[in-house]
């Protein structure tokens, strides 16, 4: 089986990649990234093949546990663009309640404190 080669043009530049930010990559994944300090960042993934949000849904986080990478590792993942609160972008910032949730949802409190004490 022939391996799928990576289209470099979705990938975020790091400087694109801020906190408090959700992302979508081309495999239906949501990716809320959660905290971020010198090279690594925290972030909370959804399940893939997720349907589109709805404005005021919950984030879909629940029960899936946060990973911490390199930015540039999460740089590298193909991302697209996507429609969410009536706004088409890359990115779409958090709202304070939604981030807290989604650091709920999948039980991030403890590492954030431990990469931002780093």
């Amino acid at each position: 089986m022939k391996k799928q080669k990576k289209n470099k043009d979705l990938w975020l530049n790091q400087t694109d990649i801020e906190v408090c930010c959700l992302y979508l990559t081309t495999a239906g994944q949501y990716r809320a990234v959660l905290a971020m300090k010198g090279d690594f960042l925290i972030y909370a993934p959804s399940s893939e093949a997720m349907a589109a949000l709805a404005a005021d849904a919950n984030m879909p986080f629940e029960n899936s546990p946060f990973k911490k990478c390199q930015i540039a590792t999460f740089a590298q993942k193909e991302y697209q663009a996507f429609e969410w609160q009536g706004t088409q972008a890359l990115r779409h910032k958090l709202t304070a309640d939604q981030l807290a949730e989604a650091i709920s949802q999948c039980n991030a409190k403890a590492a954030i404190e431990v990469l931002l004490a780093e």
